[in-house]
């Protein structure tokens, strides 16, 4: 097996209001799962949203960065098997990575982006235990994982800022009004706040995250 490149994502720590972070989402996500009710059906086991390649912000590297240390230090089995799944991850789809193999960094570009689209669609995250279909760094998970499943507003190229966006497994035969009353906010000013406070590295995705 070729050797990977070394990870170099430079960043500061993770920052003490991240916990704050986390803390709403965990609130938001268990009311707006006990309003959803049967509608919801995520549970573990259930891998779709786990599969794919998607763009991940310095704030998200810098929880998984902190999950690792803490691994490295309470499992270090479990993390050494982490950073060898992302090390497997990278020599099976890195050779189509639209950025810097070297740093990680996805390609700002409208070529880059438009390569990132059909970038390892169906490829299991390196986080996604196989044997459990458990997430090992659930804990420290992207801020993109953490709103799946439940409906959340999004943004659309018409402006609708009404546009909710859920799991396709969920909500089947809910009306729009159902849905609309199970939303899940999301703290995207404080995230923001968060991420202005550190340095402007550009977005990378879990697999180089975990190699940090």
């Amino acid at each position: 097996m070729q050797a990977i490149p070394s990870v170099i994502l430079a960043g500061m720590a993770l920052p003490a209001a991240d916990r704050e972070l986390v803390q709403i989402m965990d609130a938001a996500l268990t009311d707006a799962a006990s309003r959803s009710g049967p509608w919801l059906v995520c549970r573990p086991g259930c891998t779709q949203c786990c599969h794919g390649a998607f763009a991940i912000n310095e704030l998200d590297v810098q929880r998984l960065a902190a999950g690792m240390e803490t691994l490295r230090s309470q499992n270090p089995v479990l993390a050494a098997n982490l950073q060898r799944r992302a090390r497997l991850w990278l020599y099976e789809q890195g050779s189509a990575f639209p950025g810097d193999p070297r740093t990680g960094r996805l390609g700002d570009t409208d070529a880059d982006r438009a390569r990132f689209e059909d970038y390892a669609n169906q490829a299991p995250c390196p986080a996604l235990d196989p044997a459990t279909g458990r997430c090992d760094v659930y804990e420290w998970r992207p801020m993109t994982c953490r709103v799946f499943g439940p409906p959340v507003r999004i943004n659309t190229d018409t402006g609708d800022a009404n546009a909710l966006g859920h799991c396709e497994l969920c909500f089947e035969g809910a009306t729009t009004a159902q849905i609309a009353a199970c939303v899940m906010p999301v703290p995207h000013e404080l995230e923001e706040r968060l991420l202005n406070g550190l340095p402007p590295c550009g977005e990378t995705i879990v697999a180089f995250a975990l190699l940090r």
